[in-house]
C-alpha cells in the first residue's frame, strides 16, 4: 500500500499515522431519505480501513498489518508489547483488536488486549465535533488490569484505527502511565481524519 507517514504529537514518546484517511469529498446533495452523500475517496489504507470497519472484510488484516511493521516497525523496535486501543463500539469483530494482533504476530513481541479497558461506555469520537469535548467524555474512562504477570517494565505500543484529535490516545496514554510495568509509550494508528474545529 502507498502511504504518507506523518508524526503525531502528544502526551506519548512517539507516535505515527500511515496516512490520511480521506483524499476528497465532494457533496453531491441529498438522497432519497434525505441524507447527505458525498462522492469520497480514500487514500489506499484508508479505503483498507473502511472496508474491514464498515463493510466487515476480514482480508484487509493482512495488507493494513504488513503495511504497519514495513513502514513504522523500525520506530517501535525496542517495544516489547502491543495494546489495541479499546472499541467505542461492539462488533462481532473488534477491527482495531485483530489489526493489533496481526502486528504484534509480525513484530514478534506480545499482545496484551486485556490491559487498557474502558470503565464506562462512551460515544463514539466521531460524535463530537471539539477535541474538549472528547476528553470530557473520555475523562475516566479508562482503567488498567494488571495483566502483564512478569516482572520489570516494557516499551508498549497503543494501536488505533482512526486518528483525529488525539484525545481518545490522550485520555489512554495518561492511564498507561500509571501502570508501573509500562516504561515508554509509543502509539500508531492507521489512517487520519481531517478534524475541523
Amino acid at each position: 500500500m502507498n502511504v504518507n507517514v506523518m508524526r503525531i504529537f502528544g502526551n506519548w514518546d512517539l507516535g505515527y499515522v500511515l496516512d490520511w484517511h480521506v483524499k476528497s469529498s465532494i457533496f453531491l446533495g441529498y438522497d432519497e431519505s434525505g441524507r447527505e452523500d458525498f462522492d469520497t475517496k480514500r487514500t489506499e489504507v484508508g479505503e483498507a480501513i473502511f472496508k474491514l470497519k464498515y463493510r466487515y472484510d476480514l482480508t484487509q488484516i493482512e495488507s493494513l498489518a504488513e503495511t504497519m511493521v514495513t513502514n513504522l516497525g523500525m520506530a517501535f523496535q525496542t517495544a516489547s508489547l502491543i495494546v489495541p486501543m479499546p472499541p467505542s463500539k461492539v462488533r462481532r469483530t473488534q477491527p482495531v483488536a485483530e489489526l493489533s494482533k496481526k502486528v504484534a504476530e509480525k513484530m514478534k513481541i506480545a499482545f496484551f488486549g486485556n490491559i487498557l479497558l474502558k470503565k464506562k461506555t462512551t460515544s463514539q469520537m466521531k460524535d463530537f465535533s471539539t477535541r474538549e469535548e472528547k476528553i470530557n467524555a473520555l475523562s475516566g474512562g479508562f482503567h488498567i488490569h494488571d495483566g502483564i504477570r512478569n516482572d520489570g517494565s516494557w516499551d508498549a505500543l497503543v494501536i488505533d484505527d482512526l486518528y483525529s484529535t488525539g484525545a481518545s490516545l490522550s485520555a489512554a496514554t495518561q492511564v498507561l502511565r500509571s501502570y508501573h510495568k509500562i516504561r515508554k509509550i509509543f502509539v500508531a494508528a492507521f489512517s487520519r481524519t481531517k478534524f475541523k474545529l
